[in-house]
């Protein structure tokens, strides 16, 4: 290919690019006025319904090359960028800054949010419960490392409701000032990404200190402050701290994810393809399990989850979290729910959301 070849296509491409900013600033004018409609009307800012049906028309409509993961990520931007200019939208995460909450909250509300870091995952609850946030993000399970109980237990006493889920993909990086493993004399993390990076760090690493911490942000800012330090942190996190990347995609489990939950004051409308985590105790008696699983069986509904915790009011009583297909409106998932109820001491809906993915 000659240079004039080149220059020509690039001239094209310039060109696309000054009607695709033309066409933003359009759409931008629009939003501008649906703004100003929703506050005179007092329509909430933010509808993720009406987000999730831009995403699928889009994605339908697409007839590549530009691939659907690249069409929902640029439209992302857009209307986070877009929903700014309506109003200042708040998320509370798990933070300090570079945590994969963080990267979570990025992924599902975009770099324009004002995202506000929390000290810990009872500050996220608190911060939305007390209407500082309009969002929280918090993380409710590993695929490698399980449930987080301190999530579940929040949940069964909290006001909030959960408003959605994000499934996120969980690489961990070996990062350090030099990029060099040479010069790596101790590496910070947190406990689950040591665990979750333990066959890789004996391999490569197996007489270097693990120094743990309460979150991969903090480690990512002491391998900042120290040169002889690396951190096991996300890729977000190397680049907010400044951290050359040792080694990329260490963990032992290369389909290792996690999944978030988004909690909220008021719940999402439905989507038609929901899920709804329930929370119940149950009367201790042979067979009370099975008597609370039968109406889901009853009424054609599928459990994608169930869980057991210790309920803190007495003992040997424990708590069930299940998951099941549906929204909580949906004629058999209510129907079930009334036959559930007279077995149990307590019964909460925690939420119904849309399904991710």
């Amino acid at each position: 290919m000659t240079d004039k070849t080149l220059q020509t296509l690039r001239d094209r491409i310039d060109e696309i690019d000054d009607t695709i900013l033309g066409l933003l600033n359009r759409r931008a004018s629009i939003v501008t006025e649906v703004g100003r409609v929703k506050k005179q009307e007092q329509v909430r800012v933010h509808a993720p319904q009406r987000e999730q049906e831009i995403f699928e028309r889009l994605e339908k409509q697409n007839p590549g090359p530009f691939p659907n993961e690249g069409v929902r990520a640029v439209f992302r931007e857009i209307m986070s960028a877009s929903l700014a200019l309506e109003g200042p939208l708040k998320v509370a995460y798990l933070g300090p800054a570079g945590t994969f909450t963080h990267v979570a909250c990025l992924k599902q509300f975009g770099t324009s949010v004002l995202a506000v870091a929390a000290n810990s995952i009872k500050d996220v609850f608190t911060e939305v419960e007390r209407g500082r946030s309009d969002y929280g993000v918090v993380p409710i399970e590993n695929s490698t490392e399980g449930v987080v109980t301190h999530t579940l237990d929040l949940l069964a006493e909290s006001p909030l409701t959960i408003a959605g889920e994000i499934l996120q993909e969980v690489s961990h990086h070996l990062l350090s000032r030099s990029g060099v493993l040479d010069d790596v004399k101790r590496i910070y993390s947190h406990p689950q990404p040591v665990a979750q990076c333990r066959a890789w760090l004996e391999r490569h690493a197996p007489t270097v200190p693990i120094v743990e911490v309460y979150s991969t942000a903090r480690a990512a800012e002491l391998a900042r402050d120290e040169p002889e330090a690396a951190a096991i942190a996300s890729d977000l996190a190397a680049r907010l701290y400044g951290l050359a990347f040792v080694q990329t995609r260490i963990e032992d489990n290369p389909s290792n994810s996690t999944r978030f939950l988004i909690i909220a004051p008021r719940a999402p409308e439905r989507s038609g393809r929901d899920k709804t985590s329930l929370m119940f105790s149950i009367k201790d008696r042979v067979g009370a399990l099975y008597d609370l699983l039968k109406p889901f069986a009853e009424h054609g509904i599928n459990l994608s989850k169930i869980e057991s915790r210790p309920s803190k009011r007495k003992a040997w009583e424990y708590l069930f979290y299940v998951d099941v297909e549906g929204h909580v409106n949906d004629q058999p998932v209510k129907a079930a729910l009334d036959a559930l109820r007279p077995h149990c001491h307590v019964l909460k809906v925690l939420g119904s959301y849309p399904i991710s993915g």
